[in-house]
């Protein structure tokens, strides 16, 4: 009987795009983070962290035991040079461990400072030759290869670099794409938006004309039209790797990677966990007796909570083929919950457990499912307990009261609260 491949546990890999967010990945198990500082990444978007917190954010994550990586994954021009050189210094000196990058000089600059570099999908490698030229001149052993691989391509890749340079096959691993919003234009080379608005998808400015819904409208006198619906064409539906994530563990992929740096922190917390909780299951138990209708079983509840948070649908993206009929049927979020602000915490009582908020928004009930975020707390969900206005028990907080509410956990002054409630989809 031939021996069983041994199988290595990927690392988890979660997007970063504010401190809370931050908190929300390293409390749900990710062994790394990927993050921006402002300009030269690829969520200009998103919140971001300043040059200067580069060592603050490193430090916590190294506490942690997990790995800290700085994107830097745009276009760069010759007027940029300057800041780039500032950002990468700045980079070195807060010992992050690896710059995500795929503009050429960035990667020179970055290597020429000692720093870990891995390619960025926006450079579209989806071949072996292109991995050996950049290992070879650079040194680079990480590659996120372009959306579009299937898993067949990867294969195919890994064989033909074994059979060029085997040196090299056992240095270069991939970093993949396990959830997250897709790209209607292979990878790195869309221009629409630039086009349309100005603003270049390759400078982390993507306004996402993509998204929309259109109508098409003839030149002729008749001046007939059509409606491109109830598909959203150019707007793919959101890869989801859960229900096959057994396929690539197995393929030996190095790093699994989660889209969302412009989301909330309970997203990146929800998915996160999801990942972590189903790759580790499938390695520590993938060979005991009841394995199949357990694994299923978890993978069923953390879809199931996936689609609570942000999401456009959910798809395999490329990983099996050429995806077809793969569009979102409508414009923004299918999540089937939403969280809506109620108040602020004002002070915690570790003693017993309970946070003071003073309440801003909507009523809060016993029973309601709640989020309380904040840049060091995170994404904390949890369902009230109890509540006390002014010392006595109660059932329901009216907007305006300071109300007490028992906490599972430690959470602190200024962290927002929100209740939890089903979308009108969902109802």
């Amino acid at each position: 009987m031939a021996a069983e491949k041994f199988v290595n546990l990927p690392e988890i890999l979660s997007p970063a795009g504010e401190w809370a967010a931050l908190h929300a990945a390293l409390e749900a198990g990710c062994n790394a983070v990927y993050f921006g500082v402002e300009g030269l990444n690829m969520r200009a978007g998103a919140r971001n962290f300043q040059i200067t917190e580069l060592p603050a954010i490193v430090r916590r994550c190294h506490h942690r035991g997990c790995r800290a990586y700085l994107t830097l994954n745009t276009l760069v021009f010759d007027h940029e040079f300057e800041g780039l050189a500032t950002v990468l210094q700045a980079a070195a000196d807060a010992g992050v461990d690896a710059v995500i990058a795929s503009d050429l000089a960035v990667i020179e600059q970055a290597r020429a400072r000692g720093l870990e570099v891995h390619i960025s999908t926006q450079m579209s490698v989806s071949n072996s030759r292109s991995l050996l030229l950049l290992y070879r001149q650079f040194g680079v052993r990480r590659f996120v290869p372009a959306r579009e691989c299937t898993l067949a391509d990867l294969a195919q890749m890994h064989r033909a670099l074994a059979a060029a340079d085997p040196r090299a096959a056992a240095a270069i691993e991939f970093e993949v794409f396990a959830h997250g919003a897709m790209c209607v234009s292979v990878s790195g080379r869309c221009f629409l938006s630039q086009f349309q608005t100005g603003k270049s998808a390759n400078r982390g400015e993507c306004q996402q004309p993509c998204r929309r819904e259109y109508r098409i409208a003839a030149t002729d006198e008749e001046s007939m039209a059509f409606e491109l619906g109830p598909d959203y064409v150019m707007s793919p539906q959101d890869l989801c790797t859960l229900p096959f994530l057994e396929q690539l563990i197995e393929a030996g992929v190095a790093s699994l990677k989660i889209e969302g740096r412009g989301r909330s922190p309970e997203y990146v917390g929800i998915v996160t966990r999801a990942y972590r909780e189903v790759a580790d299951c499938y390695l520590v138990h993938r060979h005991e007796e009841d394995f199949a209708a357990r694994f299923a079983r978890l993978k069923a509840m953390h879809l199931e909570r996936m689609q609570r948070v942000y999401n456009r649908g959910f798809s395999s993206g490329f990983y099996m083929g050429r995806p077809l009929d793969a569009w979102t049927r409508g414009d923004g979020s299918l999540a089937t919950r939403r969280k809506e602000y109620a108040g602020l915490v004002v002070n915690y009582f570790p003693q017993v457990g309970a946070a003071e908020v003073q309440l801003h928004g909507g009523d809060v009930h016993v029973g309601d499912t709640v989020y309380f975020i904040g840049d060091t707390t995170g994404a904390v969900e949890q369902q009230v307990e109890s509540m006390q206005v002014e010392h006595e028990p109660v059932t329901v907080a009216r907007k305006g009261m300071h109300v007490a509410i028992r906490t599972d956990v430690k959470v602190r002054r200024n962290d927002k609260l929100y209740v939890v409630v089903a979308t009108g989809d969902a109802g």
